[in-house]
């Protein structure tokens, strides 16, 4: 982990999407933050060591869904699939499928696993897994302005974690999608999918993937007037609760979702687990 001081920052953005804003001086004690998000290595040793089940292994509860057809009411999770050209950027459904048996240890479903892949951030995990991992390790989830203080590095005010430029020199700095979302990916920062922590160069904390990668849980709820997330599905009747996710991921795009920003916030629901929404910890004094 990585220990940083108390200070005070300006939090959000009136320069990009509505919910960023307004800008606002925010203070912040002091706290240690992951250095990088939990890998595949990390959640594993944890459910090992407490034969814990995650939210997408287990079947859904007929109660939360009466309208759905019982056959679809398996364990599950949602995957990206790159659609075959473009297509309406409204309708979410071209490029989310809902895929049985998808999990944390099969990220695109039956057949997939995570060989190789030990050292990319953990995905498949709702809400209840991130806080779970959390208590078992002695940590907590951040708080937004926790998350974001870190993610700014000490560059108040700036767009991205690293400056202004997105890719200075030509260096790419995150693991995002570079070309048209979601049908092409120009794969300029060498990844589709998720990527190894610590691949793209740190932030002025010495903090890696604060953005891009994957979204990240914060402990923050948010109520049900905050605006739907742009990358995946909400619950149609909003009956569960939503908590903040951020920092982006290797799904946003300059044409769909620029939110590989360290003020970008989305509010997501807490039974959803995707295959592009994992978590960091921190722990306080």
């Amino acid at each position: 982990m990585v220990e940083l001081p108390g200070g005070t920052f300006r939090m959000g953005s009136d320069r990009f999407y509505p919910e960023e804003r307004p800008v606002r001086e925010t203070r912040v004690d002091a706290f240690s933050i992951d250095r990088h998000p939990v890998t595949v290595e990390d959640f594993g040793r944890f459910v090992e060591a407490t034969g814990y089940v995650t939210w997408a292994e287990k079947a859904p509860n007929a109660a939360d869904f009466p309208d759905a057809d019982p056959a679809d009411l398996v364990a599950g999770s949602l995957v990206f699939r790159k659609t075959e050209g473009p297509v309406d950027l409204r309708d979410f459904r071209h490029w989310w499928n809902w895929t049985p048996d998808a999990d944390w240890r099969h990220p695109e479903g039956p057949g997939s696993d995570v060989t190789g892949r030990q050292l990319h951030p953990v995905t498949h995990v709702a809400y209840a897994d991130a806080a779970a991992y959390a208590e078992w390790a002695g940590k907590s989830l951040p708080t937004e302005a926790e998350w974001e203080y870190a993610a700014r590095g000490g560059l108040d005010s700036a767009t991205f974690t690293w400056g202004e430029e997105f890719a200075p020199e030509g260096r790419m700095m995150a693991n995002t999608w570079q070309g048209e979302f979601p049908w092409q990916n120009l794969g300029t920062d060498g990844f589709e999918g998720t990527s190894p922590v610590g691949r793209f160069p740190p932030n002025g904390f010495g903090l890696h993937d604060m953005a891009g990668n994957v979204w990240e849980w914060m402990v923050d709820a948010v109520d049900a007037s905050s605006p739907r997330p742009c990358c995946v599905p909400q619950s149609a009747d909003g009956r569960f609760p939503r908590h903040v996710i951020k920092g982006g991921s290797h799904l946003c795009a300059p044409n769909y979702c620029l939110r590989y920003r360290p003020a970008a916030r989305q509010a997501e629901a807490v039974d959803t687990s995707t295959s592009h929404i994992g978590f960091r910890c921190v722990v306080r004094p």
